[in-house]
């Protein structure tokens, strides 16, 4: 950090402002809870068709025939597509949002051509009259399958002899393509210093083998999609996803289109957490309506949403750790297999970037492998990868200051990564909150109080890089003073609102005054998805720069109706003076009732890609208790710490702490894809897979920091996924408090904490 960051980032934590850190009634509330909002799967059209889709009983096999002419035959069916429909073009890289894929595999996702590599992938659409007629329709298409031997874990996917999913993928071996064909799409290195020798100082060692289950994000609405491909060759999508403009490239690709011929209005979207970032119907919805002229609908059932949609990954990890007596870290090695699914790209990427990122390591290595098996190709989900790092690095931590018999949080805050520490995956920090996470963990009620008799206590944190990204934002003025403000991030968690005061504290006016709405790609410039825990942070950037050009223009305009130099004057809290005459005093409501008179409307833009991306680290403390019968675990007590940088909205960033809080507790204790022996998902519905309701639950305790990011004009950090990292892990050690067994396994189902002591 240089001199001028410091002082700026002081700044930024002593400033009042006026608008950030209240908690406003989110401008779309009302049409949430009267039901007026529209979701994907309520939009409707004149002559609209339902779609199907037909997905593969078989884990891994190779498609010898598809016959559709039975299906075809069916009274109100219109249309049925199959791979051949799509334009086979190149084998270019493509970017997803937060990933990257060939067009092939991603092609090849969307509807198998030549093989089906897991259960659930998608075979045939039909689009017909009416849902039923079309799920009828997909009995009728008869498609012969040559089974073929499968791959459910790492562990069988990277051993010798194991059958292949993609004859031509060959593993790519420290950034170098190894010639070898294998389901090991990549393995990559990171080091730091000299691990060997950091090992042969080490007065203590830890090395453990954890694995974990893969798992889904769990929102309420399906995956779905509209698509009207009209006779001019324009295709209008509407369709709940984290990324309109994601869905538009994604498309123009897959399709073979320029972009300019595609528009996508994002709907509602009820809830996605990474998950709704990939495309999957809309590129069949597409088809299905060029053949037949007309709107085709298509909303995936939740069985569908569980086996043909993107989870998160199991992995197989390995965890080294050495540190002197009085507890330095010495040396870490983490080994991580990943599973990709049925096409390369987990998240081992990303689980690499996070694995150590908590603390000062001199000498690290880190090895991670990208694995394909035989389950569906996964998907980002809150931070994904970090999970299930953390579930090692935290754990063997905590058997690290068993061994040296220390405190487990001083433990961490002796090695804790601060300003200037360079990650064993290469940056280096700018200011973070890791230190000031831990202490407030250390010095909470919560850490300070004496455990119930019986009881487990666990401890935890966890970090999350967060992205920037591209985002862009329009604003009008209205007559009477309010605006309305334009941009294109959909919203998940109230960032409508949140981005609305941003504008609001730069114009000095109300944040209910300020109309948010986020439109279609035909009417914004281009904007990343909403994933990376980068909308507030960038989108609301946007809206910052657009506000301070609509700041500008009302003080040139205020400036020509007092015939003055626009640099005499200044406008703070909303009101226009002059800096010499305090007679020139007018405020942004009457500047505005005049606009006509002095050029027109008010118009301010903004696009930026902002690189100040501040990481955001969360910690848990953990109470739990055991029932010895039968092994089931509770969640007694639960708090959350994390340095948010600015909470712009207390409320929400209270509520990403909670929420993602919960879907870690769901991870650590109870969600699994449970897979049977033919290689499918034996749980595919919300009554079978186990995520926690509110009779669960504890009060999840919230605690926020704010140690202000320097590379935000209002010092903020993204909060969405941090959180969601030290929950398994926190658990874990809480079980294994209780219990002097340590847990290598998620989840910590009950079968799995009696067995721990065996």
């Amino acid at each position: 950090m240089t001199t001028a960051d410091y002082e700026r980032n002081m700044v930024l934590s002593s400033v009042d402002y006026k608008v950030l850190g209240t908690r406003p009634v989110r401008h779309d509330g009302a049409d949430k809870v009267t039901g007026r909002a529209i979701y994907g799967a309520d939009f409707d059209a004149s002559g609209l068709l339902h779609g199907k889709i037909l997905r593969s009983p078989h884990a891994h096999a190779k498609i010898l025939s598809i016959d559709t002419s039975k299906a075809e035959a069916l009274d109100g069916v219109k249309a049925v597509a199959t791979a051949k429909d799509f334009p086979q073009t190149g084998d270019k890289s493509i970017e997803m949002g937060e990933d990257t894929t060939k067009l092939k595999w991603l092609r090849d996702n969307i509807m198998a051509s030549d093989k089906v590599l897991y259960a659930g992938h998608a075979i045939a659409g039909v689009a017909a009259t009416n849902p039923h007629i079309a799920e009828e329709a997909l009995a009728l298409i008869e498609v012969k399958y040559e089974v073929l031997d499968s791959v459910m874990t790492t562990q069988q996917s990277m051993a010798e002899g194991a059958p292949l999913l993609h004859e031509s993928l060959t593993t790519q071996e420290l950034g170098e393509d190894s010639g070898i064909v294998s389901n090991i799409a990549d393995h990559f290195q990171h080091s730091k210093g000299d691990v060997k020798k950091g090992f042969e100082e080490a007065d203590v060692i830890v090395e453990r083998e954890y694995n974990t289950a893969m798992v889904h994000q769990g929102y309420i609405e399906p995956h779905n999609g509209t698509a009207l491909w009209s006779p001019d060759g324009r295709l209008h999508v509407w369709c709940s996803t984290q990324g309109s403009f994601v869905v538009r490239d994604s498309l123009a690709d897959l399709l073979d289109i320029p972009v300019s011929n595609i528009r996508v209005t994002p709907t509602e979207i009820g809830g996605g957490f990474g998950g709704k970032i990939p495309i999957y119907v809309e590129p069949v919805a597409a088809i299905l309506s060029k053949k037949t002229g007309t709107p085709v609908k298509i909303v995936m059932s939740r069985k569908d949403t569980f086996e043909g949609s993107g989870p998160t990954p199991g992995s197989n990890i390995k965890i080294k750790l050495g540190a002197k007596s009085d507890g330095t870290i010495t040396a870490a090695h983490a080994w991580m297999a990943m599973e990709a699914g049925g096409y390369p790209g987990s998240p081992v990427g990303a689980a690499a970037q996070c694995v150590f990122a908590a603390y000062d390591i001199e000498n690290g290595l880190i090895d991670g492998y990208d694995v394909v098996v035989n389950k569906p190709k996964t998907a980002p989900y809150r931070a994904p990868g970090a999970p299930n790092a953390a579930f090692g690095m935290e754990q063997a931590l905590n058997e690290l200051a068993d061994k040296l018999g220390m405190d487990p949080i001083e433990l961490r805050l002796k090695n804790v990564a601060e300003e200037g520490t360079r990650r064993v995956d290469g940056p280096t920090f700018r200011r973070i909150g890791a230190r000031e996470v831990l202490e407030a963990m250390r010095d909470h009620p919560h850490y300070q109080a004496a455990k119930k008799s019986g009881h487990g206590r666990g401890i935890s944190i966890g970090f999350w890089f967060n992205i920037g990204f591209d985002s862009a934002c329009n604003i009008a003025v209205n007559k009477d003073g309010s605006i309305n403000l334009t941009e294109g991030s959909t919203d998940i968690g109230g960032s409508r609102t949140s981005i609305a005061m941003h504008a609001a504290e730069v114009l000095g006016i109300a944040v209910e005054d300020v109309r948010p709405s986020v439109v279609d790609t035909d009417t914004i410039g281009f904007t990343a998805v909403t994933g990376g825990s980068r909308t507030t942070f960038a989108t609301g950037w946007a809206a910052y720069e657009a506000a301070q050009d609509v700041k500008r223009q009302s003080i040139e305009r205020a400036a020509d109706i007092w015939d003055v130099d626009a640099d005499s004057l200044d406008m703070e809290d909303g009101i226009i003076s002059s800096k010499t005459d305090s007679e020139l005093k007018m405020t942004f409501k009457e500047l505005a009732s005049q606009m006509s008179d002095t050029g027109g409307t008010i118009t301010g833009r903004a696009a930026v890609n902002p690189k100040g991306v501040g990481g955001s680290f969360a910690g848990n403390i953990v109470d739990v208790s055991i029932d010895d019968e039968t092994g089931k675990v509770s969640i007694e007590r639960f708090t959350c710490v994390q340095d948010v940088g600015k909470a712009i909205h207390p409320s929400y960033v209270e509520g990403q702490m909670q929420g993602g809080s919960v879907q870690g507790i769901g991870w650590a204790l109870n969600e699994e894809y449970f897979m049977n022996d033919q290689g499918n998902m034996a749980n595919s519905s919300l009554l079978d897979y186990r995520m926690p309701t509110s009779l669960d639950l504890p009060m999840i305790d919230t605690v926020i920091v704010e140690v202000a990011n320097p590379g935000h004009p209002f010092g903020v950090r993204g909060v969405g996924e941090a959180n969601i990292v030290p929950p398994t892990p926190a658990i874990a050690n809480a079980v294994s408090d209780a219990t002097g067994n340590i847990m290598t396994q998620l989840p910590l189902t009950p079968g799995a904490v009696l067995d721990s002591g065996k």
